[in-house]
């Protein structure tokens, strides 16, 4: 086969993932949670996703009345089973396309829609995992466009980090209200000092000093710092976990929760929370690249246990587990200790917990954030060609402006354009005429092999 063509057709052939099979072989339990570093790093991991997870938690609770207790728990529940099942640091992040909807003032969702956007979600991806779908799907995609959608999730989550650096925040609302001050127990000079802090202590030239538990001293930090910005908030908290209830759905919640929340969420929980998660696993993880299958099916399971009972809908992330490697985690003890630290909170305090993430000092987040943002788009840096790099960054481009299906679609076109533009369709219909020279049939030849026919 002409060397040539088989570099230029480097942008759609994956030939290692068409060899994959759709649900890979289970490794033994006791891998799961095998110390690979040190304690402190591993707790330091834990955090990483934090910089997604408590801003959109905070903004649906205070808006629409989610139970922090109850979303506590559950989510609890899910970080200890998923870092069980999978070994790796697995994030479990709210579906930010339904949160954005719910906490809008042009189209807020009640929590029976909430609910029921997040359960179609959920069964859709359910369906997609255990028909073997979700798999097809993985094997056949370009990582040009897998590469365009992380891009697009990291350089969005960094923009984001950004603005809690440098804005004051009102999360409920999502908007800005002026520069942030430079002095202050949420200013910049606070939050500057924070990435300073976790560029010296965790240096990405230097492994050992990554795994230095950055992360969690600077959430610490932030923590203490609740109680000195309002000390009524001793006060104000209430011992007890939140009592069980079952949300009643009716047929106009499963229709606004469907329209509304679950379309604009199912191609970006299709690409970020299951295809984009699996290639990162694989990249940070070679030895345990996650089944497209198990992680579709586990956001599926995880929402139709917790969805009926007013948890949030969750599903896994790309960026939470950039950000949760960043900062230490390297196996699935790290998700162990955050289920630990929700099981407590949602225990003890309930949903009088949102009056202590209430003074968590937004700028602190936006630094846990940057540093998730930036992990997941440096993902795509493995790009071989201008071929290649030139479909990443049209996807990123249309998926950061538009929307992430939007985005996947204008990749794959890309993609079958640059295909048909390598196909030499004169020695194709020399061959078929029975025509053409030695050379012709040659690299006709090749081009069959190129395409598959």
């Amino acid at each position: 086969m002409n060397p040539s063509a088989s570099t230029n057709s480097s942008a759609i052939d994956n030939s290692t993932e068409l060899r994959r099979p759709l649900f890979p072989p289970i490794p033994h339990l006791s891998s799961r949670f095998h110390l690979k570093t040190t304690f402190f790093s591993e707790l330091s991991g834990s955090v990483g996703d934090l910089g997604t997870y408590i801003p959109i938690v905070l903004a649906l609770s205070l808006v629409n009345g989610l139970d922090l207790g109850t979303t506590l728990l559950f989510t609890a529940l899910y970080n200890a089973i998923t870092g069980l099942l999978f070994g790796i640091p697995m994030p479990v992040q709210p579906m930010k396309s339904i949160a954005a909807v719910a906490i809008s003032p042009s189209s807020h969702l009640s929590i029976p829609q909430i609910m029921a956007a997040g359960l179609c979600t959920a069964s859709t991806l359910l369906i997609l995992g255990a028909t073997g779908l979700m798999s097809l799907l993985y094997r056949f995609l370009p990582l040009p466009v897998v590469r365009g959608v992380q891009l697009s999730q990291g350089l969005s989550f960094t923009f984001s980090a950004v603005s809690y650096i440098s804005y004051i925040q009102d999360l409920p609302s999502g908007k800005t209200s002026g520069p942030r001050p430079m002095l202050g127990s949420d200013g910049l000079l606070l939050a500057l000092s924070a990435v300073v802090f976790i560029l010296l202590s965790s240096s990405a030239g230097n492994e050992r000093r990554r795994l230095f538990p950055s992360a969690l001293i600077v959430f610490l930090f932030g923590f203490i710092l609740c109680f000195f910005r309002n000390p009524s908030v001793l006060r104000q908290l209430k011992l007890g976990p939140s009592p069980i209830r079952v949300i009643r759905i009716t047929s106009e919640d499963w229709k606004v929760g469907f329209f509304r929340g679950a379309i604009p969420q199912i191609p970006l929980s299709i690409l970020n929370s299951v295809i984009a998660v699996c290639k990162l696993s694989g990249d940070l993880f070679p030895d345990q690249e996650v089944s497209a299958a198990a992680v579709s099916v586990s956001v599926g399971l995880m929402n139709w246990a917790g969805c009926w009972f007013g948890a949030m809908p969750v599903c896994h992330g790309a960026g939470g587990l950039a950000g949760q490697y960043r900062f230490g985690g390297r196996s699935g003890l790290s998700v162990m200790f955050l289920a630990a630290g929700k099981m407590v909170a949602g225990l003890v305090f309930g949903n009088s917990f949102v009056v202590i993430l209430r003074e968590f000092p937004v700028g602190l987040l936006g630094v846990l954030l940057v540093f998730a943002g930036v992990e997941l788009a440096m993902s795509s840096r493995d790009m071989g060609s201008k071929k290649e790099s030139f479909v990443m960054l049209v996807c990123a481009a249309v998926s950061m402006k538009l929307d992430a299906g939007v985005g996947f679609v204008c990749g794959l076109v890309m993609v079958l354009v640059l295909w048909i533009s390598e196909l030499d369709w004169f020695a194709l219909l020399r061959r078929r005429s029975g025509g053409g020279s030695g050379d012709d049939k040659l690299q006709s030849a090749d081009t069959e092999e190129i395409i598959g026919i």
